[in-house]
């Protein structure tokens, strides 16, 4: 999967892809994923799972669950 990734939050992408940013599982799980879309919005990662949004996650705010899904656990409280 690859994200377009100018406009997202300079926060969010050192959560998401470095592999000590809280996040990174999360990256990892939606490699290989292939049900797994994701659509940068106002500097937010947006996931989508069959079409249906079930996370958004933030740079510096807290994530947003949408629906109860596997990648939910991933999230470090």
């Amino acid at each position: 999967m690859t994200i377009d990734t100018t406009n997202l939050c300079s926060h969010l992408q050192k959560k998401l892809f470095e592999p000590d940013g809280i996040y990174y599982p999360i990256w990892q799980a939606m490699q290989n994923d292939e049900e797994l879309t994701a659509v940068v919005r106002s500097r937010q990662l947006h996931i989508y799972r069959n079409g249906k949004k079930i996370l958004i996650l933030a740079g510096k705010a807290q994530p947003k669950i949408i629906r109860e899904d596997k990648l939910n656990e991933l999230i470090t409280k």
